[in-house]
Formats: C-alpha cells, structure tokens, sequence
C-alpha cells in the first residue's frame, strides 16, 4: 500500500494508481474510503462529487485522476481508495495518507538535548515538545524524526471541559398521553460527561452513569419545558418544550333511547382537545352532512347514530340507539276494482311502531304485505263480494290499535248503478232540453200579447184623446217581465 504525507491545514493530493497515465479505454474513475463513496468521473466528462459528510465541500478531482483534499485535519489520517474501471478490467489502488504539522506554525517549544557517550564518543540527542491542544488535535498522531528517519506515532489524549449541551427528545411521532418520552443529553467535553441532572416539572433528578431517562406514562399535565444540564456546570444546559397530544369526547344521550313520535331529544356532544379536531356523523353506517337535529321525532329518524371525532392519530367515538314508538295509525283505507274487473282491492296504509299488525274483517285471497319502513306498513286484501259489505281494517302493536270501516258493493251492484246512471243522465238532459223549448215558446207567447195590447191602446187613444203616459208606463213594466223570463230561459 502507497502512502502519501499531506500538511496540516493544506490541499493534500493523493495520486492514483501512483500517478500513471490514465488507461485509453478507460470508462470511470471512483474515489472511496471505509465510511462510503466520494466522488467519480466518467470518461471525457467532469468529476462529480457524491459525499455527504463532512468531504461533501472539501474533495476534487484533478486531471490527472488525483484526489485533492482541502484543508487537511489529523482526522483525514486513513485510507483512501482509486478504483479504475478501463475495459472489462476493474482495478483499485489504495493509499494511505498521514497528515503532519509543521511545528513553525504552532508557536509552540521545543527543547533539545544532547548526551556524549565519554566511552564511545557517541551522542544521544533528545527533543521535547510542548504546546497547548486543541479539539481537533483528539486522536492526533505525533511523531518525530532525525533527518529523513521519522519514528513510530504516538498519540497522545487530549481533554477539554464542555463547551455545549444538547437535550434530544426521542420519539416515533407525536406524543400522546399514556405514552414514554425518553430524554438525551449530549455533550461535547473530553472526556464525555457521565451525569447529568434532568429537569422534569420543576424536579430535578440526577442521573449517573447514564445520558437518559425515561418519563413513563405521560398525561396532558406533562406538557411543559424540559431541561437537561451537567452536573459540575448548571449553566451548561439545553431545554425543549414538549406538548402531550390529548383528546377528550363526550356524547349525551348514549346507549339504547326510547321516545314517543312527535316528542323531541337533544344531543350533546363535547369535545376537549391539544389541537384541530374532525368531526363527523354516520345513521346506520351511512354518512350524515351534519349533526342530527331532532325537534319533532318521526318514525324515520329511529337508528343507530355513531360520532367520530379525530385529531391527528387519535380517534374517539360515541353512539346511541335511537327507537321511535307510537300507537299506530291508519292513514289510508281505500278499494278499487281489480284489473279483470271480477274482484276488489282493499289498501290499508298505517303507521306505528313497534311494526304493527294488520287485521280484517273479512277473509280474502292475495294478501299482501309491504316492507316496513321508517314505521310506515301497507297490506292489500283481495276479496270477491256478493253482498253489500262493510270491511273494517285493524292495525295494533303493544302500544294500542286503530281502526277504520269502508263500505263495499258487490260487483253486480255496481254494475247496475252504473247503467242506472247513464239512464239518469239521459232523462236529466232531456228534462233541460224541456225546460228551454217552454221558456222559449212562452217569451214568444208573451210578445205577441204584448203587441196585440199596444196596438190596442194606441187606438183607444187616438178615440178618447187620452195620453200615452200610462199606456207607457205599462209597457216598460211588461218589458220587464219579458226580460225576467229570458234570463230564467237561459
């Protein structure tokens, strides 16, 4: 393995494959090491970087496939790899690097000494080194050499006090009440610290040996600024305000209800909540716009009412059985003649619940039964008449009972009304067509009257000498009459 000294501070440039001409048939060029990839370059194209850790600003590629590091800690001490790919071949070169400081920039002191052997003549020279560490310098390796020999590395520990607190809150997702919400204090000291005191609700508890603690079984009243700090430093701390997600629901009336139709019912739905709230209605598994409202309770409205309200990942729900009994009611007794006109339907439309139970005076064929629905039955009854009936229809249910009577005919009954009718109706028009004929032939009578009397009176006049005044008069009051007449005639 090839090794490559870099300068602390500087661009370190660490060659591939030692520098040899790039390969004519080469496809790509990859720069790795031990914690992931770091950059590549295709042939004839520019290099891309794809670190994304603390190499993602400082790494290039230069055109001779060397890979340059920019400013040079003791931490890039590793090994790097070039993998060429040229061909069907794939070759990698690994290289390590070593990073050294250049003590004329470090202000630090160097102390020399030199021993003569009195025997042999020989001399022992020892150098000591002194100057103040840093946090970058953790892990450092130092070493020391006489001309080109260098020694083996040393490394020596570094500590430092911290200098910043951090407190993580560890959770899958937002906090809920019945929750454990676990805290973590990190610090950056050398050596780490190994207790730290935790601020939970105006307590502190100490915690040794351990970055953690665990607050089990959380409630709303949780809720609040947490901190953690060091022991030997109380200033040195971190907080982070935590929020315990809660939900409360309450729902008024709740279990089976049982009212009366027509009656009213209010419903009562509380909520308490950390946050938005979604609520929504369903009758009967189907979906409702809105809140039921009941004023005037019907038949219809009896079922199953469910409520769901969620926020977030909480969901409550509530629900009631809502039943609507009344005494039943007919609200349609009626009969037709059935198609092939040799028998009747009787319809008895009621209403009541519990489902009430249809009775008939009579007994028929065909019956038939609705379903029942929102309180509401229907029952149909074929009969066959052959006397003049009066069918009674009886609907009840533990509730009570309603009855009502329809008066029936027989088929052949109903048949000769029906010719009796026409023939009524003929005599009725003939009887009018009278009536106008005598009007008409009496105006006329009355006319002529009329004018035979005028002309009478005009003579008896004309001989007496008398005026027409009262002869007048007469006239207007026979005209009178006339048209009195007419209007009885039309």
């Amino acid at each position: 393995m090839d090794t490559v000294i870099g300068l602390y501070g500087e661009t370190v440039e660490v060659p591939c494959n030692n520098g040899a001409p790039k390969p004519k048939d080469l496809f790509i060029t990859k720069w790795k090491y031990d914690n992931g990839d770091l950059l590549t370059q295709l042939k004839d194209q520019d290099a891309s970087v794809i670190a994304t850790d603390k190499y993602k600003d400082r790494v290039s590629m230069a055109e001779n496939s060397s890979l340059l590091i920019a400013k040079a800690s003791l931490k890039d001490e590793k090994t790097f790899t070039c993998m060429v790919v040229a061909g069907a071949d794939i070759s990698e070169y690994p290289v390590k690097l070593l990073i050294h400081i250049l003590l004329l920039f470090l202000g630090i002191i160097i102390s020399s000494k030199v021993n003569v052997d009195e025997v042999t003549g020989l001399t022992t020279t020892s150098s000591t080194l002194q100057y103040t560490a840093e946090k970058g310098d953790t892990d450092a390796l130092f070493t020391c050499g006489a001309l080109n020999a260098l020694s083996s590395p040393v490394s020596f520990t570094v500590t430092y006090p911290t200098e910043r607190v951090s407190l993580h809150v560890i959770s899958k997702g937002p906090l809920m009440e019945g929750d454990n919400v676990t805290l973590k204090c990190k610090a950056d000291g050398n050596p780490l610290p190994t207790s730290f005191n935790f601020h939970i609700q105006r307590k502190v508890v100490k915690v040794e040996n351990s970055d953690s603690y665990t607050v089990t079984d959380v409630t709303r009243d949780s809720t609040g600024e947490y901190k953690c700090s060091i022991i030997d430093n109380a200033k040195m701390e971190d907080s982070k305000n935590i929020t315990i997600n809660y939900l409360d629901m309450s729902l008024s009336p709740s279990g089976k209800v049982m009212k009366s139709a027509g009656e009213s019912l209010a419903l009562n739905l509380q909520t308490d909540a950390s946050g938005e709230l979604r609520v929504s209605w369903t009758k009967d598994n189907g979906k409702l716009d809105k809140m039921p409202k009941f004023d005037k309770l019907t038949y219809s409205d009896s079922g199953k009412y469910e409520v769901v309200v969620t926020m977030g990942a909480l969901i409550k729900k509530a629900s009631f059985e809502l039943v609507v009994e009344g005494i039943p009611v007919i609200r349609r007794l009626a009969k037709q003649r059935g198609e092939d006109g040799q028998h009747k339907v009787l319809t008895c439309e009621a209403e009541g619940s519990p489902k009430p139970t249809v009775a008939w005076s009579v007994n028929g064929t065909s019956a038939d039964e609705s379903p029942y629905v929102n309180g509401k039955i229907s029952h149909k009854l074929t009969i066959v008449p052959t006397v003049n009936l009066t069918v009674v229809c009886t609907v009840s249910n533990e509730l009570g009972q309603d009855t009502r009577a329809i008066n029936v005919s027989t088929l052949f009954e109903e048949v000769r009304m029906d010719k009796q009718g026409s023939s009524d109706d003929s005599d009725t028009t003939k009887l009018v067509v009278g009536v106008i004929v005598g009007l008409l032939l009496a105006t006329v009578v009355v006319g002529l009257a009329y004018w035979l009397y005028m002309k009478k009176s005009k003579q008896g006049s004309w001989k007496t000498g008398e005026k027409e005044d009262g002869s007048t008069e007469e006239s207007k009051k026979l005209e009178e009459k006339i048209e009195e007449k007419k209007k009885l005639a039309k």
